[in-house]
Formats: structure tokens, C-alpha cells, sequence
């Protein structure tokens, strides 16, 4: 089932970037960063409004015509606050906001929405919802469009948003605020309609001294796996958090306050891919969990909520063969003592004539915890962005995901997104093994006694 491209075109802005912002200069924090497209799909069931008769394909395409037009004339507003999304990336140091547009990609599945979400892996086929080249990995990067964004409809009438961004730019609270302001801008929402800070590159900025072996892509080279990567997805409901949070908790090894929802599943699956990298192994190996952190909620007084950029920092945690036998409430501190570790004071210390010092000091630091390590388990959470209330109109997302891997990669290490489920108190961790280390870890009991595998978002 392949959906059928109607057709590809640059939306620009509505107005035209001022001369002097037609470079933006990406920051030291972005130069850690390699690209590669990400994306955020967003599902949409057909419409509520009972007047209509949805048996009837002529008002199914109306519906379908009327939300594609409000999408098309609500992006060019939106693109003029957010300016670079629409132009090119230049070198690995800048965009070239050239008003050029961004690519909107209409496509169709003949099928009805259900049908899609029948199909016994869908959560790996969500990639078809990419739009056509931004699954491309590795190659030349100057003159790649920095955004992209395909919208899918079905026969049911329901409709697939697909927004893509490129890593190099920004991270994913960036490309959020995005689609926060784009949805303000649809529904007319003059007071929620975001104003994008751009002071990262003044606060930390770039340095042509940024040590080439300090990019993401030049430390991870000896975690990369070989083989085959699958993708799951593992939902827990608000009774399992609370079950896994209390189990975290249950000694006197974790302090108040008691492990957060993303803190406590974290260490669940930290403990179940230890265990698989045991199994294939034959015994414990080093194995470092990194968990991505959000500095503008470390630094207010400092970073934007809204401010561009990929203002996220490593926590590294080092789970060394002496602590083979870490249960789930050894995990859960030392996850917290590392993110506890990028706080305010560690923005701060990144400002200033010492801040480049003091980034590559941190740098410094990964590589030594890399160097000791035989295994990594990548972390990043997206709960809390508000992802299900991107509402244009026509009510909630039924369904946000990313989207599923099923092959061989040029670059890839294990790696678990975690997600807000649709009603904001459960999780939903999409897990990316190699298929060897998925295989040890679906059976998995203590996992599987509280988290429902690939389960039909339609429920």
C-alpha cells in the first residue's frame, strides 16, 4: 500500500525576510548536531460534524479540499515568523533564509484511514507519511530545504500531517512551537500565536574551533549497531506509570520527590536492553544511558520557552560491570543524579567568554564516558510539548507518532523516544533495536506485565 503523490509544491512566506536576517547563524549547541531529518506525524480522524453524509465521496472531498486550503493559507503567515524553516541550509554553520519556501507535499491513500491501521506492523510503515526525499540519510547537505511537510488524506476522509526538520536547525520544542503557532495562525488565535526567539546564537555562539571529533555522529561511531533495526512501540497507561513510579520509589535509595513518569520508564527500559545486551553478549557489558535534556526549562530567566535551536544537552549515565545487577531503583538515581547535573548553573557556565571552554570541557567529558562504554541506550523525551492539542479546526490528533524503522541503517544505535499518549497520563516509548536485542527484550516479563505491545491506536 503506497500512497499516491497529487502534488509537490514551495509555499513561501507572506513576507519577505529582512536583509539583515537573511543569515541565520546556528550556535555552538548546533554545531554539536549532525543532520538528518525528523519527523512528527500527526493523525487526524474524519470529521465529527453529523450534518454530513461521509458515505457520500463528493462531501468526503470537500472535507478534504477545505482542510488542505486552510493548511496552505495559514502557512505563509507562519513561515514569516518562522523564517528559516523556509529557507536552505547553507553549510553546517547557517541557513540561507532565502524565502524560498517550504515543500508541502499533498498525497492520497485510496484506502480508508482503518484499513492503514489494520496492517500488522503500521507502526514501521508510518514512514510513508515522510514526504518523498526526507528519508534520505548521509550526502551533501548544503542546499537542503531545512523543513518539509507532506499531508496525507484517505478515502475515510481522515488526514495524515507529516512536519519534518532538519537536526542541524533545531530540535524537537522547536519544531513545536512551529506547529503551535501554525495552528494558532489556521484558527485565528491572534493571542497564541507564537513569536520564535532567536537569541541562541548570541547567547551561545558558534565557534570555528568546535572540535570536529565533538559532533554527535563523530563520538557514536562505536555504538553504531550492524544488522537489521526493528521498531516497537511499548504504551503504558496511567495504571502501569503509577505501578512502575511506585516500584521506583519503593526504598530509601530514592529521595523525594518521587521518580517522574519519564524517570521511572526510563529506568524500566534501561534495566529490560541491559538485560538483551546480556543475553547476546553472554555478560554484562558497560553500557552508557544518555538521556537528552531540555535547557530552557533548566535556565527561564535566560532561554525562551520559544527560543530556536537545539538547546538540549546529554545526561550521561555510566552502568559499569561492578553494577551488573542494577535494579529499577539503581537505574532511576543514577538517571536523576546525571540529569540533575544539567541544570541552571550548567547553562550559565555555557555563557560568556567561557562558555565555549566550558561546552568543549563538557565534550571532553562525553568522550571519556564513551571510551568506557561498549553499549549505549540513547533517550528523548517528547512528553509535555502539547503534541496532541495541535488542533487546526477539526478537532485533536487521534494519533501522534514518529515513525518506525524496518532495515538496514548507514548510522543508527539503539534509541527510545518517549511520547504522551492521546489522554496526556500514560506513555508511549517507541524502542529502535537491532532485531537480535528486540527479540530478548518483547519477552521481557516485568515489561510486558505492564506495557501493551503495538497496540491499534484506534483504541
Amino acid at each position: 500500500m503506497e500512497p499516491e503523490i497529487l502534488s509537490i509544491e514551495l509555499i513561501k512566506p507572506s513576507s519577505p525576510t529582512p536583509l539583515h536576517l537573511k543569515t541565520h547563524k546556528l550556535c555552538f549547541l548546533d554545531q554539536y548536531r549532525n543532520h538528518a531529518y525528523f519527523p512528527m506525524v500527526f493523525f487526524y480522524p474524519v470529521t465529527h460534524d453529523t450534518n454530513l453524509n461521509l458515505s457520500n465521496e463528493t462531501n468526503i472531498a470537500q472535507i478534504v479540499s477545505v482542510r488542505l486550503q486552510l493548511l496552505k493559507q495559514s502557512l505563509p503567515e507562519t513561515l514569516s515568523r518562522f523564517y528559516p524553516f523556509a529557507g536552505k541550509i547553507k553549510d553546517n554553520l547557517s541557513i540561507d533564509c532565502n524565502d524560498e519556501g517550504i515543500y508541502f507535499t499533498e498525497a492520497r491513500f485510496k484506502s480508508p484511514l482503518k484499513e492503514f491501521f489494520n496492517q500488522q506492523n503500521f507502526s514501521c510503515l508510518t514512514y510513508k507519511f515522510v514526504p518523498f526525499d526526507a528519508k534520505e540519510l548521509g550526502g551533501s547537505i548544503s542546499g537542503l530545504h531545512v523543513a518539509k511537510i507532506q499531508v496525507t488524506s484517505f478515502a475515510c476522509g481522515g488526514i495524515v500531517i507529516c512536519a519534518c526538520l532538519s537536526h542541524l536547525f533545531a530540535d524537537g520544542a522547536t519544531l513545536c512551537s512551529f506547529l503551535k503557532c501554525w495552528v494558532a495562525t489556521a484558527c485565528k488565535n491572534n493571542e497564541q500565536r507564537i513569536c520564535p526567539n532567536n537569541d541562541a546564537s548570541c547567547l551561545f555562539p558558534q565557534n570555528e574551533a568546535y572540535p570536529k571529533e565533538g559532533t554527535w555522529l563523530a563520538m557514536c561511531p562505536r555504538f553504531f549497531g550492524h544488522g537489521r533495526f526493528v521498531t516497537r512501540r511499548f504504551v503504558f497507561d496511567a495504571k502501569a506509570i503509577a505501578t512502575i513510579r511506585a516500584k521506583a520509589s519503593s526504598s530509601t535509595r530514592v529521595q523525594n520527590p518521587t521518580p517522574t513518569r519519564v524517570e521511572a520508564v526510563s529506568a524500566l527500559f534501561s534495566k529490560g536492553v541491559m538485560a538483551a545486551f546480556k543475553a547476546k553478549h553472554g555478560s554484562h557489558k558497560t553500557t552508557l544511558l544518555t538521556h537528552s535534556v531540555n535547557l530552557r526549562n533548566k535556565a527561564k530567566s535566560i532561554l525562551s520557552e520559544y527560543s530556536m535551536g537545539n538547546i538540549v544537552w546529554n545526561a550521561n549515565a555510566l552502568c559499569t560491570n561492578e553494577e551488573a545487577e542494577l535494579d529499577l531503583e539503581g537505574l532511576v538515581c543514577k538517571l536523576r543524579e546525571a540529569m540533575m547535573k544539567i541544570n541552571g548553573d550548567f547553562v550559565k557556565s555555557l555563557l560568556g567568554d567561557e562558555g565555549f571552554l566550558n561546552l568543549c570541557q563538557a565534550i571532553k567529558d562525553e568522550n571519556g564516558v564513551c571510551s568506557k562504554a561498549k553499549e549505549r541506550i540513547n533517550f528523548s523525551s517528547w512528553c509535555n510539548f502539547g503534541l496532541y492539542d495541535i488542533d487546526f479546526g477539526w478537532g485533536k490528533p487521534m494519533w501522534v507518532s514518529v515513525i518506525g524503522l524496518d532495515g538496514k541503517l548507514p548510522y543508527f544505535s539503539s534509541t527510545i523516544i518517549l511520547l504522551d499518549t492521546r489522554f496526556g497520563d500514560g506513555i508511549e516509548a517507541w524502542v529502535y533495536l537491532l532485531e537480535e536485542d528486540m527479540n530478548t527484550l518483547e519477552l521481557d516479563k516485568e515489561l510486558l506485565a505492564l506495557a501493551t505491545l503495538d497496540p491499534c491506536p484506534l483504541w
